[in-house]
């Protein structure tokens, strides 16, 4: 199957709301293994990449149980603070802050996947879509994947 870049950016949003939050997490999860280390956020330094390693240092103290809670409260467009303030970022950012939940998975910061989580069928057709992408499409279905993520900011002051 052949996607175009803006074709896979429409595919991540609207084929991720097919799964369950719990298993939009664990798809975020196998294409990051998938993809292994060449995803990288943004250049050090980058402002994005700096908006989305402050949301991760808010999340990273947190017991791993409300980790997960704000995951989920994330991918479901809760409204929470946390959610909110992901929901005010830019795309690239939002990937940044995805890619650092990532690592600190891999790291032990972060809740690990559960080591017998297996994802359901709609779950390996979709990740098996990613894998017959190239590098940059599966980058912009990623970006459009979590673009759709977090809760609107709120009007006035807060966030």
């Amino acid at each position: 199957m052949t996607f175009t870049t803006s074709g896979a950016y429409d595919q991540g949003k609207a084929d991720i709301q097919s799964l369950s939050v719990d298993d939009q997490l664990g798809l975020l999860w196998f294409v990051y293994t998938e993809m292994g280390k060449s995803i990288t956020p943004a250049a050090p330094g980058a402002s994005g990449s700096d908006i989305a390693q402050g949301l991760f240092d808010q999340v990273k103290p947190l017991p791993h149980e409300e980790q997960l809670q704000v995951m989920r409260d994330i991918a479901s467009k809760a409204n929470t603070e946390i959610s909110r303030m992901y929901g005010s970022m830019s795309p690239e950012t939002k990937l940044a802050f995805w890619y650092f939940l990532a690592v600190g998975m891999d790291e032990g910061t972060i809740i690990p996947m559960p080591p017998d989580y297996e994802l359901p069928e709609a779950g390996k057709a979709l990740l098996g879509k990613v894998q017959a992408m190239d590098f940059q499409q599966q980058i912009d279905f990623l970006r459009g994947t979590v673009l759709v993520m977090g809760a609107e900011a709120a009007p006035g002051a807060g966030i």
